[in-house]
């Protein structure tokens, strides 16, 4: 239950409280505020064009070749993708409670950028999306606003404001954790510090509550009180958001599910017919989590929380009374008949080591209860146990009823003395106290067996320990513990080993404990031997189920099973495990119980065939088939689609949705409208479509085996030739929660119902979506939907946040500054695009750029350009030899789908390249050439089409004048990268990079006081040592290495090496070898030779290291000799000038590609 603070003067009436800090503002208010909005409200109003343009000219309404295109009878699917290669694409539709946030945009942009690059492929794209509606969540909030209606009246004026306001807590008053020596501290005895006033808080406890949060009028809310109002309010909100986000969807096949839609009903009803012929739904008795309250199972979308918890099946043993404590006599007297058997029943998941039981612990704090099975036998476990129970049929008499005929604290019956079936302690055993035992797991009744279980063996340790302290007799726990099981790791008495071995010191370490509790399971189970009782000999894996069998059918223990965590159903109610008669998808692997060889088949699809993008993802898919048990696929209550065989109940949300994406194949030809009330194009009719004509149409019948029908042959073979071309799906996207049901399940159906070209060809799975690094909520005020972020930055600032946020499988980070720094780069760098194109002057060379740059009145002087067609130079080679690699590495990474990556190299590393060469042509005095000029442009448009489309798009078509949208644009084409000017590029970075950090490290000494080699703030020189050859003793290890490759034995070398050289040889040799192992080519590493020419780019570095170095007047190239001592200057057209003897040190230390250089002040210089 979501809660706000209440403001200091709080409104009389519920609905007006709740706005005042719930209202649909509240939900952001921690996120970033945006002022100063002319540049953002340019952009969209540029993007709302295009999405107006888009819309009306179906520019995303893709088709399959039609029958008259490509004939039916002789074109097969393999032919039709061959000949027009397609991507079809989605995310999981979403459920219809509400508005898209921005974790459904995270979601959503995978498949929405990969449909961007597919179309630039040249691709048909298809991207679809319904909507969906089916089960409880929805009927659970429509009822409760029904309830709410006739409580509160429409407007719910009679709610009192009371009603949703608590006390928040008084800051001090919080009890001290006890340490181990206060162990018996009366806890509710403790001083507190004064403290502030308790703060009130306003508390979502209504439903109605929830509807404003979500900015739905209050007059309105009442109308949600029908279910089918939610499915035609929410839809239209979602379509209407992501058309403002820019998704390439073709609308036209937008659905809902359930009976609201004809078509997806009859679709639906033919998929369980067919895998209940096929065996795969079954009719058994199986644990599921239920809702008492609802009357049927609660599956994983009908849990308020919860969602992902299964059902743990244990052994639960019944450990007769043999005699009461003291003070359990006393409290049970007069309360059982004469002569009843009593048990505690304890939960255990290893049946095979309960001939060690040395005692049975109980919580002493913990309230138990003695619950009535029959007139002469009566069970003490939890409440919450006996609940559990209730429903599972065997154990009380009647479902849902667990009489309790009294109840104590566990601390009132230490030292009742038991009787543990199978333990070798034949003459009782006692009930002891533990203080870890919890009573929201098992039945809060532990049994005690300290050879294999760490946690009984720390604990029977302490008590030994300090009987006297816990009230105990050392006698009740100083009992033999019996060797059961042999391990190879640590021998027959595990738990002891492995508390010695992490030097375990109390039950406390609990930490500790759990990882020496799942080591001695893992090690137990698959490696231990049966050393004691009846299998003696036999694997624990194979003894576990014959011990268990054992014990039930001599009435000793019984099946038990609870939830493996709190489950709350949407209509707030504490779930249990119940054994049902039901229906249920028969999944898992025959080991647990399930269908083994279609699980099998699913797992060697994953394992080899099903592109799954990241590693984690197959360990994740893995994982949930080999514990994935039967899911029951119906229940009575809800919305969704009859059952067709059982219409007393619907088939269940997670079994209506899985394999829908074929029905976005033809979806817009059997209806017009989402509800599949307007007939579609082809004029088919829900009732024309029988199983025969599904079979036929999804390939489950060859394509000349037409059944009976009144739908005529061209319209039929339409609808076939739409899946055969759109089907196998090429990518889906979900979130990684959607592992454990919604993809497995996909993946289950599709290979019981299609064949295996017909498969899902990936899933791209993400991780949550973070905001502002920390967890999206909306009760802390950190929360955006996809309306709200596009409001606030729009379409394209969001779209590239969203691919900046991450593209791994770990949780990513949508970051608001991210989305408003590029508003301001997206509108700087348009209005450059708009001035390079609209106000360009044009220039015949270098000479004429500067007359008019130092001449004329230029607004922006990159504006004047050297023309068309007119000679280029090393800046411009450069930078389009920059552009052709960035275009062909943006494509490796949107064929990757690494869009972080894309976004770095196709836009924020092309404009940084852009700026590289604007600033070093118009150092260089030559500015700007026009042809590289509309290159960058068009390329910067094209390469940030898949992520920014509105955007690249007004740049396609207004600034470059393009006849048609860029979202037909293909992918740019451009020439291999020339590896000497890649070269080039990178000495030209690194050198200017050195040079100006070395400059700023002088300013830094000055700045801290210290003495610098010159002063940065009066006129310099810099001096560039350059040295044409490398050191001759490199030559001579550079030789070695080359003759000993790829065997290159450094120890072998090292004895060769002579001593005088030892210290810089070795390292060296040893610095090339591992360049050698990091994957670098031996002719890159051993060759050594510059591919450009180094003296003639430091030539044309000059005038640009005159511009960027504070007060540089002239700058001076020597070319070193071998060994650093001489050298000549090299002058500015190439010659050479004025010999050097004497150099300075740092010219020792140039090598070919590695200048060194310095610095010294002058006055009075003439510029150079």
């Amino acid at each position: 239950m979501a809660e706000a603070p209440a403001p200091k003067n709080v409104p009389s009436d519920a609905v007006k409280a709740t706005l005042s800090v719930l209202d649909p503002d509240h939900s952001s208010k921690n996120t970033l505020k945006i002022e100063n909005t002319e540049k953002r409200d340019a952009l969209i109003e540029s993007e709302k064009k295009y999405q107006k343009l888009w819309q009306e000219n179906e520019v995303f309404q893709s088709d399959a070749p039609s029958i008259d295109e490509e004939p039916f009878e002789t074109t097969t699917p393999e032919q039709l993708h061959e000949k027009y290669p397609k991507f079809f694409g989605n995310f999981a539709y979403p459920y219809m409670n509400g508005t898209l946030h921005a974790g459904h945009g995270f979601t959503a942009s995978k498949v929405e950028f990969t449909a961007g690059f597919a179309r630039m492929q040249g691709k048909r794209t298809l991207f679809p999306l319904g909507y969906h509606v089916t089960g409880m969540p929805i009927k659970a909030c429509a009822d409760k606003l029904v309830r709410e209606v006739e409580m509160f009246g429409p407007l719910f004026e009679k709610c009192p404001v009371d009603e949703i306001l608590e006390e928040g807590p008084t800051e001090g008053a919080v009890p001290p954790a006890p340490t181990q020596a206060e162990t018996k501290t009366d806890l509710g005895k403790f001083s507190a510090k004064k403290g502030k006033a308790a703060a009130k808080a306003v508390k979502t406890k209504y439903q109605f509550q929830i509807m404003l949060a979500q900015g739905i009028p209050l007059e309105e809310i009442q109308k949600f009180a029908d279910p089918y109002h939610w499915i035609q309010y929410f839809p239209p909100l979602a379509k209407r958001d992501l058309i403002n986000f820019g998704a390439r969807i073709d609308w036209r096949r937008q659905f809902v599910t359930t009976d609201a839609n004809p078509y997806y009903d009859s679709f639906v009803a033919w998929q369980m017919r067919k895998l209940k012929e096929a065996g795969k739904i079954i009719f058994a008795k199986r644990y599921t989590i239920y809702s008492p309250k609802d009357g049927q199972a609660c599956l994983d979308h009908d849990r308020q929380s919860g969602e992902g918890v299964g059902v743990q099946e244990y052994t639960a043993i019944k450990l007769k009374v043999k005699e009461w404590s003291e003070s359990a006599k006393q409290i049970l007297d007069g309360k059982l008949p004469e002569g009843a058997n009593v048990y505690f029943i304890p939960a255990t998941l290893r049946p095979e080591t309960m001939y060690g039981q040395t005692c049975c612990f109980v919580g002493p704090t913990i309230e138990y209860g003695v619950f009535k099975v029959s007139e002469t036998e009566y069970y003490v476990c939890s409440a919450r146990a006996a609940r559990n129970m209730s429903f599972q049929p065997g154990t009380f008499p009647e479902w849902g009823l667990s009489p309790q005929v009294a109840a104590f604290k566990g601390k009132d019956v230490i030292g009742t003395v038991i009787n543990a079936p199978l333990s070798i302690h034949t003459q009782g055993v006692r009930i002891l106290p533990m203080e870890t035992v919890k009573d929201t797991k098992g039945t809060a009744v532990v049994t005690c067996v300290p050879s294999d279980s760490p946690d009984d063996y720390a604990t029977v340790v302490e008590l030994a320990k300090k009987a006297e302290y816990y009230g105990i007799k050392k006698e009740w726990v100083d009992l033999e513990i019996l060797p059961i099981i042999d391990t190879p790791a640590y021998g027959n008495l595990t738990a002891k080993k492995l508390v010695e071995d992490l030097k375990i010191q109390s039950p406390k370490d609990t930490k500790k404990l759990e990882e020496a509790k799942e080591k001695a399971y893992k090690e137990g189970f698959y490696k231990g031997i049966m050393i004691y009782g009846d299998f003696k000999g036999r694997k624990v894996e194979d003894a576990k189920t014959l011990v268990r069998n054992q014990l039930i059918e001599s009435g000793d223990a019984f099946a038990y099973a609870e939830p493996d965590g709190k489950v709350i159903s949407r209509s707030g109610d504490d779930c249990v495990a119940a054994l049902l008669d039901q229906w249920f998808m028969n999944y898992g692997t025959g080991e647990n119980g399930g269908d083994g060889e279609w699980a099998q088949k699913v797992l060697d699809y994953v394992n080899d065939g099903l592109q799954l993008y990241f590693p984690e993802t197959k360990h994740a898919f893995v994982g949930v088939i080999n514990w994935l048990k039967g899911w029951a696929c119906a229940r009575s209550f809800g919305l969704g689609t009859k059952l067709p065989w059982d219409p007393s109940v619907k088939v269940e949300s997670l079994s209506d949705s899985t394999i829908y994406q074929a029905y976005y194949s033809f979806a817009h030809l059997l209806h017009k409208d989402m509800f599949g009330k307007e007939v579609g194009p082809l004029g088919i009719k829900p009732e024309q479509m029988t199983d025969e004509i599904w079979d036929y149409v999804f390939a489950r019948r060859t394509r000349d085996a037409i059944p009976e029908t009144d739908i005529p042959k061209k319209t039929i073979e339409t609808l076939r030739r739409h899946f055969d071309y759109w089907y196998p799906l090429d990518m889906r996207t979900s979130g990684k929660d959607l592992i454990q049901n919604h993809l497995t399940f996909n993946l289950y159906v599709h290979t019981a119902i299609f064949d295996k070209p017909n498969w899902p060809r990936s899933f791209r799975v993400n991780g949550h979506l973070m905001l502002n690094g920390e967890k999206m909520s909306k009760s802390t005020g950190n929360f955006l939907t996809i309306e709200q972020s596009v409001k606030k930055f729009g379409a394209d600032a969001t779209r590239i946040a969203l691919a900046d946020a991450g593209d791994g499988i770990e949780d990513a980070n949508f970051e608001e500054t991210v989305a408003n720094s590029n508003i301001l780069k997206l509108f700087e760098l348009r209005k450059w695009c708009e001035e390079m194109v609209r106000e360009a002057i044009i220039v015949e060379d270098g000479e004429k750029y500067k007359h008019v740059r130092d001449n004329e009145r230029i607004r922006n002087a990159d504006t004047i350009q050297r023309k068309s067609g007119s000679p280029k130079l090393l800046w411009d080679d450069m930078f389009e030899n920059e552009m052709n690699s960035l275009v062909a590495e943006t494509k490796q990474h949107y064929e990757a789908t690494m869009y972080k990556a894309a976004l770095k190299s196709g836009y924020y590393d092309f404009t940084a390249a852009r700026d590289f060469y604007r600033e070093a042509s118009k150092a260089a005095g030559l500015g700007m050439h026009e042809d590289l000029t509309k290159r960058y442009i068009e390329l910067q448009a094209l390469l940030l089409t898949p992520i920014a489309p509105h955007w690249a798009d007004y740049i396609w078509q207004e600034v470059l004048g393009k006849p048609d949208t860029v979202q037909n644009a293909l992918y740019p084409e451009a020439a291999d990268a020339v590896p000497s000017l890649t070269a080039t590029r990178e000495y030209v970075r690194t050198t200017s990079t050195n040079i100006t950090s070395a400059e700023g490290a002088q300013i830094k000494k000055l700045a801290k006081g210290k003495q610098a080699l010159f002063d940065p703030k009066k006129e310099k020189k810099i001096t560039i040592y350059a040295a044409q050859q490398w050191p001759e003793w490199q030559k001579k290890y550079l030789e070695l290495l080359r003759n000993a490759y790829p065997n290159i034995d450094i120890k072998a070398i090292s004895k060769t090496v002579e001593k005088s050289e030892s210290k810089k040889a070795m390292p060296f040799i040893n610095g090339l070898k591992r360049r050698l192992d990091s994957g670098e080519t031996p002719d890159a590493v051993l060759v050594r030779q510059l591919s450009f020419d180094e003296l003639a780019t430091l030539r044309a570095m000059v005038a640009g290291l005159k511009q960027t170095v504070q007060k540089c007047v002239a700058v001076e190239i020597v070319s070193v000799d071998e060994g650093g001592k001489t050298g000549v200057v090299i002058q500015e057209d190439g010659t050479q000038g004025e010999k050097k003897t004497e150099l300075p040190p740092q010219a020792v230390s140039a090598e070919p590609g590695s200048p060194t250089f310095a610095f010294e002040n002058v006055e009075g210089l003439p510029v150079r």
